[in-house]
């Protein structure tokens, strides 16, 4: 997300659970998804400008995200509420939980991805392409095989440093042979990125003059073929996006939460509740405060079925009815 370019929204701080205002488009598949009286719940507020949110399956279960423009990774758990993991974390942005266990991290000060290890030591992974330095990573997803693929568009590079890349590319890290692929290079604005739950399918969210999700097959070789637009937004960029057990795909909108079926049609919305409201600051008559605009999501608890919601300044969640794509 383009964070430097936007201006945080202020609210008052709030935790507490809130009614869902639901759009469905198909209300039989939305039904499917989505209970008619789910809430949604503010889990911490008063940050900064949140992205990258990564279930860990561990410990009892906790989300990670960043607050970029603070330099912290975030942690939240039922047990211990909203905590920080990491000060300073190089202006960390997405987030992915591996298939070895282990957190993978785009950074946009350094520049890099990096792995958590086990014993807590942050090392790269990759940080260059073709002798010249990545942009600034800005999303990244683990297939099954232990490939990485991250989108690096120019959002985060430095103060004071240049983009070297001449174009903004999804890339395939292969950690086995130490290769990196630019699968994808005629992007605009390359952001988001998720597999179908078989993998043969690869989503890319183009935040960038498209405003749409394109997706591609997966080659057994790891090249993709035949990309085509999926879906286009009708309320702002798409930003992350996740896709469930069931192959749906859920992507971050200008007005809330978006959810497609697998053939690219919008099966409904789900809108951020409006802050609580401020006696200092009173609205004129008949309006109501908007939510804030989502910035990413992803799938977590238990069961798979909570969808934590990184939304400017507030981390929110919502209980569904299916399970994400773990």
């Amino acid at each position: 997300m383009r964070y430097g370019f936007l201006v945080p929204l202020l609210f008052v701080a709030y935790t507490g659970v809130m009614a869902a205002e639901l759009e469905p488009k198909d209300e039989a598949e939305f039904a499917k998804i989505v209970a008619k009286d789910a809430k949604v719940e503010k889990l911490g507020g008063g940050m900064k400008f949140l992205e990258g949110p990564a279930w860990v399956a561990k410990d009892g279960g906790y989300l990670l995200f960043s607050d970029i423009p603070s330099n912290q990774i975030k942690k939240w758990s039922a047990k211990e509420g909203l905590t920080t993991f990491r000060d300073p974390c190089n202006n960390t942005n997405g987030h992915f939980i591996g298939p070895d266990g282990l957190l993978y991290s785009c950074e946009h000060t350094a520049r890099r991805i990096s792995m958590t290890e086990a014993d807590g030591k942050v090392v790269t992974v990759v940080d260059a392409f073709e002798g010249k330095k990545l942009s600034s990573p800005n999303d990244l997803v683990l297939k099954s095989d232990g490939t990485i693929w991250f989108t690096d568009p120019p959002y985060g590079v430095p103060k004071g440093e240049k983009k070297e890349q001449e174009t903004n590319n999804v890339y395939r890290f292969d950690p086995k042979t130490k290769t990196l692929t630019a699968v994808i290079k005629d992007c605009d604005m390359p952001n988001g990125l998720t597999f179908s739950p078989d993998e043969k399918k690869l989503y890319v969210a183009d935040s960038g003059k498209p405003r749409s999700i394109r997706v591609f097959d997966v080659n057994a070789d790891g090249t993709v073929a035949n990309g085509k637009i999926f879906c286009a937004l009708d309320k702002g960029a798409p930003d992350g996006i996740r896709t469930d057990s069931e192959g749906r795909v859920w992507s971050s909108a200008g007005d809330g939460i978006q959810i497609f079926n697998t053939d690219g049609a919008l099966i409904g919305k789900i809108h951020m509740p409006p802050p609580p409201p401020d006696p200092a600051k009173p609205l004129p008559e008949g309006k109501v405060a908007a939510g804030e605009t989502p910035a990413n999501l992803c799938f977590g608890g238990e069961d798979m079925k909570t969808l934590y919601i990184t939304a400017r300044t507030s981390l929110y969640s919502i209980k569904v009815l299916v399970a994400g794509k773990k």
